[in-house]
């Protein structure tokens, strides 16, 4: 069934649909819980619903994976959980589902910098490209002008940046394990810390809300369906088609963020599709090279 290409453009959708949703997901369990609760529920419930998976790959840790494990658990999805939180606090879930899309992005840059990869001219043009529009985006105000800059933005660069990170560690130092192996293990290691920090932080204020249950629904659905399913869904589409599950994603992805964005009374401007139009074209360039060198292996 996964070598078909019906069923591989169906999960793609999939997982475009529920990543592209994430955003406004977040956007309602921060109408009760603050931003740090909201990202450390959002990591726990992903962790209890890959133990039984987490469990059954205990037998796969070794000693000499550890420390890369851990970064992908921290660096990858622990940190950028509560960046991409802070943000939404003062940003809009389009424009948040927009600056995802500068991962690839960073993704080479932190392949240059540190892990030794080629690069080619049509890449630098790129990352020119993708930058430009990331830069648009932090200091596009509200009309089709440059204005004040969106400080908080910064939380999502920063999380992609983090994101670029443990992808480089992952496929550096972890290329014996699968993508299934890589999530159930490190997320076995960052749910403990997100309930031990979860129990600390005063639920009073959440309470108070009568709607809580209902955000708190949303933020269950990030974290199981969000963030657990559609990982192992992923990581199951790469084994049979990598080139396009790790390209094609990126592009659908801020389209159903800007759907629910404006559903949701969001405004976004003509600049803003302009600037997200550069990284995407970018993300294109930067990935273009990469496709043929998979296909040459």
């Amino acid at each position: 069934m996964w070598e078909k290409r019906w069923f591989q453009f169906s999960i793609l959708m999939i997982l475009a649909f529920v990543w592209g949703s994430s955003f406004i997901l977040m956007k309602i369990g921060l109408k009760s819980f603050s931003s740090e609760q909201a990202a450390a529920l959002r990591i726990f419930l992903a962790s209890l619903a890959l133990l039984p998976v987490s469990l059954r790959q205990l037998k796969n840790l070794q000693r000499k994976d550890l420390k890369s494990l851990l970064i992908a658990g921290f660096i990858g999805s622990f940190f950028p959980a509560f960046l991409f939180m802070k943000a939404e606090t003062r940003i809009d879930s389009s424009l948040a589902g927009m600056l995802n899309s500068l991962t690839p992005v960073f993704t080479l840059i932190v392949g240059l910098l540190f892990h030794r990869t080629a690069f080619r001219w049509l890449q630098a043009v790129g990352l020119s490209l993708g930058l430009a529009g990331a830069t648009g985006l932090i200091l596009a105000g509200d009309g089709l002008h440059l204005g004040a800059i969106n400080s908080y933005a910064f939380y999502i660069v920063l999380a992609t940046c983090f994101y670029a990170i443990s992808m480089n560690q992952i496929k550096a130092k972890l290329p014996h394990l699968s993508g299934v192996q890589v999530t159930s293990l490190s997320f076995l290691f960052i749910g403990p810390v997100a309930l031990i920090y979860l129990l600390t932080t005063n639920f009073t204020p959440v309470l108070a809300d009568p709607a809580w249950p209902v955000h708190l629904l949303a933020l269950a659905t990030l974290g199981i369906v969000g963030t657990a399913l559609a990982m192992l869904l992923m990581n199951s589409l790469i084994r049979y088609s990598s080139a396009v599950a790790a390209s094609s994603v990126t592009y659908i992805i801020p389209i159903f963020a800007i759907m629910w964005g404006v559903m949701d009374g969001e405004k976004v401007t003509v600049l803003h599709l302009m600037c997200m139009g550069l990284i995407l074209t970018g993300v294109y360039l930067i990935n273009r090279k990469r496709k043929k060198q998979l296909q040459g292996t």
